[in-house]
């Protein structure tokens, strides 16, 4: 049974991290000490779920987090600290520390560590998030105990409701650019005035052509989208947020 034991103190723990090349020891107080901390741990860096929801969504919703308080998102996984990092920046994800519980001690003395023999992995973390305050446990969202990997409530946006259930997760954006285009630079640099993270897709190195006249019904750059919706060019962008 996975116990859930908010109100108490995280575990004290010496991390081995790699950082800038040198060895560097990481202690939870290090962490977790006068800080408004989320972590959310998973049961392995690189694999799907982990790759391409959990991680990314933490780190999408990272400025409304720190707009509600949270003054550090922590990913944490029972895998050493070069798998960590390589993850990290495999995923781009700058917003997220990621802490290597290389032996597990840490996740052990969480009551979360489990044995994935089965498939290979050995113990590994089972999946949970939780909210840290000066080193105490607020809230934690535990996957129910099932077969396979569950993940229903770990996820940023059941964290994000409960710290503010009012709060508004951006709408995703996304534009297609080319280089050197003055028009995709203002309209770049006019999400980035209202506080809109975007996706930039370079045509010819992310997309063609034919993929832009596909999704946009144009060829011209740049050709923006706004929770789904094509909002077209620049001055068509400058209209939409005026």
């Amino acid at each position: 049974m996975l116990d859930n034991i908010e109100g108490q103190n995280v575990p004290q723990v010496t991390f081995k991290t790699r950082q800038n090349d040198e060895w560097q020891d990481v202690v939870s107080h290090d962490l977790f000490a006068n800080k408004t901390v989320i972590v959310f741990s998973l049961p392995g860096a690189f694999t799907p779920t982990c790759s391409s929801t959990h991680l990314p969504r933490y780190n999408e919703l990272a400025s409304v987090f720190k707009q509600n308080g949270v003054d550090e998102i922590v990913c944490m996984s029972v895998n050493d600290t070069f798998v960590m990092n390589a993850w990290l920046s495999d995923q781009d994800a700058s917003n997220i520390t990621v802490i290597p519980d290389g032996n597990g001690e840490f996740t052990e003395k969480m009551g979360m560590l489990v044995d994935k023999s089965a498939i290979g992995f050995g113990k590994r973390s089972w999946r949970y998030a939780m909210l840290v305050k000066n080193g105490v446990i607020d809230k934690m969202f535990i996957e129910p105990q099932k077969d396979g990997d569950p993940f229903e409530v770990s996820d940023a946006d059941t964290m994000l409701n409960y710290i503010n259930c009012d709060a508004k997760a951006p709408a995703d954006v996304s534009l297609f650019t080319k280089p050197s285009c003055p028009f995709c630079a203002k309209a770049k640099a006019l999400l980035t005035e209202r506080g809109y993270s975007y996706e930039e897709i370079v045509v010819g190195r992310d997309a063609t052509l034919l993929s832009l006249r596909a999704v946009s019904g144009s060829t011209t750059v740049p050709q923006v989208f706004i929770g789904g919706k094509l909002i077209g060019g620049s001055d068509d962008l400058a209209a939409h947020l005026s």
